[in-house]
């Protein structure tokens, strides 16, 4: 299906030695029935002619925020109010740090302050560069912020390393577009409940136990299922800083218990529940005071299992649980789908690279009591569409 055909898209090119590709993608784009104006940077001309640009888009590239050449309009936020989306692509390390702290000092940059549409990333850099911890930072800034991050696979750059860095292909960035256009609403009318998240068991006033969570991927859950319709219902632990839609109904936790006591009062009002945060699932009586001797033990109590709450009693509803596993995987996670009563398992095998806790990316099998999908390496946000559909299905 070609939801691309009528659309605007926005093309931000940056100083990259893969903005050779993007010229692939404008082909590609204009063919499909989209209208395309690029945007570059002065870097960027370096690498490819704006020339180049302008004969496949067939519209002037702009690359000077004060050029006089131009029919009379304030054109960046002209070209903001066209956009349907803008696709940075190559978005380098210079140009995500610009976005994240909101600095607007060329044409790109101003214009996409301006805009209100889906924004779109695809980072190419030096390895190094792009695992930087700063540079991850401006990432999950930008994608906490609603912007999408598109990865290109590991292999070869311009520098003469080896490794992750390079620009996705344009081929991903047009099914990614064309996903964007055709976007489901096959949650309307339904209610979703999602959790995200660690939890804490305080030990005293000062200290508590907790996991790695950051809650990107329920976060990403919840969004999905937002923007195909649903009503979220969202209760949320100790996560990253989001941009929570105001639309949901947010629940505030801090630990297990207060997590299991949001989920029983909101359950009922659910459709499909999703148990994606990552609760202590062991608890303490916690001392009165600081504790301060030289050595000193704990005796943990097991918490209420939520996740077996809600299969038992829920219904016809669906229930969709995580498992975070090391070992025997799936049978792991095929046991922890019967014991909880689940329909669903999203099993998550913490010892690949680009999976687990605290990234962008995850890497998942899908488990029913009847198939296991094996899915690769992808964004938090595009597995969470799978997961919706996957659970649509059953």
């Amino acid at each position: 299906m070609n939801a691309i055909k009528g659309k605007t898209v926005l093309i931000g090119v940056t100083g990259g030695i893969a903005a050779y590709k993007t010229c692939s993608v404008v082909s590609a784009l204009v063919k499909l029935g989209a209208t395309c104006h690029v945007m570059m940077t002065k870097n960027a001309t370096n690498f490819v002619a704006p020339l180049s640009f302008e004969t496949l888009s067939h519209n002037r590239v702009t690359v000077d925020t004060f050029d006089r050449d131009f029919t009379w309009e304030v054109e960046h936020v002209a070209l903001s109010k066209k956009a349907d989306a803008v696709l940075i692509a190559p978005a380098t390390a210079n140009v995500i740090a610009k976005l994240a702290a909101g600095i607007c000092d060329d044409f790109l940059t101003t214009t996409v302050l301006a805009c209100t549409c889906p924004i779109i990333i695809a980072p190419a850099m030096n390895t190094a560069m792009l695992e930087n911890p700063v540079t991850w930072m401006n990432i999950d800034t930008l994608v906490s912020r609603g912007m999408m991050a598109v990865f290109g696979g590991e292999g070869r750059l311009a520098c003469g390393d080896t490794g992750a860095g390079r620009m996705a292909e344009p081929d991903d960035l047009i099914e990614e577009l064309n996903k964007l256009f055709s976007k489901k609403c096959d949650l309307t009318g339904k209610t979703v409940l999602v959790t995200s998240g660690a939890t804490r068991a305080p030990i005293d006033p000062v200290r508590f136990l907790t996991n790695r969570s950051s809650g990107k991927m329920g976060y990403s859950i919840a969004l999905a299922a937002h923007e195909r319709g649903a009503n979220v219902i969202y209760v949320k632990g100790i996560t990253n800083d989001f941009n929570i839609p105001q639309e949901w109904e947010v629940h505030s936790v801090t630990t297990t218990a207060e997590l299991y006591s949001a989920v029983k009062d909101s359950y009922e009002k659910a459709d499909i529940i999703v148990a994606a945060a990552a609760p202590c699932d062991y608890e303490i009586e916690p001392a009165g005071s600081k504790i301060k001797s030289e050595t000193f033990s704990l005796t943990l109590k097991k918490t209420t299992d939520i996740a077996a709450f809600v299969g038992k009693n829920k219904g016809k509803r669906k229930l969709v649980v995580f498992a975070a596993e090391t070992d025997d995987c799936e049978k792991n996670a095929l046991s922890k789908l019967k014991k909880k009563n689940a329909d669903l398992v999203v099993l998550n095998d913490v010892t690949k690279k680009g999976a687990g806790f605290d990234t962008d990316t995850n890497i998942a099998t899908l488990i029913t009591e009847k198939s296991a999908e094996p899915l690769p390496i992808m964004s938090k946000r595009d597995l969470a569409d799978r997961i919706l559909d996957k659970t649509l299905e059953l």
